[in-house]
């Protein structure tokens, strides 16, 4: 029962939570160095956006992004991974990105954005309640949010599966 609880819980956060809201137009830069905004990126196609606002949140995006890739079901939609990096020093900066390069290949590096400005937006966006946890929404051709949540991929990636167009 309180499996059942959980999960419709979570549907309705996904369902009230980015309805009607706008991406933020903050510009960002790829793990291979170019300059994008995430919301002219995502727009005309099916994409998922997978954001960590700590380095916690942040390790767990990985799970998230290596499923959303394996999967058959999720074959033609763009998966993208960002990073909040508002929070670190400047100086620090360079080498977090550094060292979230490590084993990605040029084409990760491409879909992988690091912000460093507008994070209250972002997390108002997101809805953000638990900096610890992966955010994940699945956008359509029109850039609306289809489905939203936070947690673990196992836990989730039914509902988000569930929702695909």
């Amino acid at each position: 029962m309180r499996g059942v609880f959980l999960g419709l819980s979570m549907l309705l956060a996904a369902v009230t939570g980015l309805l009607g809201q706008s991406m933020p137009g903050t510009p960002g830069e790829t793990l291979s160095g170019k300059r994008i905004v995430l919301a002219d990126v995502l727009r005309g196609h099916p994409a998922v956006l997978v954001v960590g606002f700590t380095r916690t949140g942040g390790n767990a995006c990985g799970p998230w992004v290596r499923a959303l890739r394996a999967d058959p079901a999720m074959a033609g939609i763009a998966v993208y991974e960002a990073a909040m990096l508002e929070g670190a020093p400047g100086w620090l900066r360079g080498v977090i990105k550094s060292a979230m390069r490590k084993g990605l290949s040029p084409a990760e590096q491409d879909n992988f954005v690091i912000l460093a400005q507008d994070g209250k937006l972002w997390r108002s966006y997101f809805g953000v309640t638990a900096d610890q946890d992966p955010y994940v929404a699945l956008l359509d051709a029109d850039g609306q949010v289809r489905w939203h949540g936070h947690g673990a991929a196992r836990d989730l990636e039914p509902l988000l599966k569930a929702a695909l167009p």
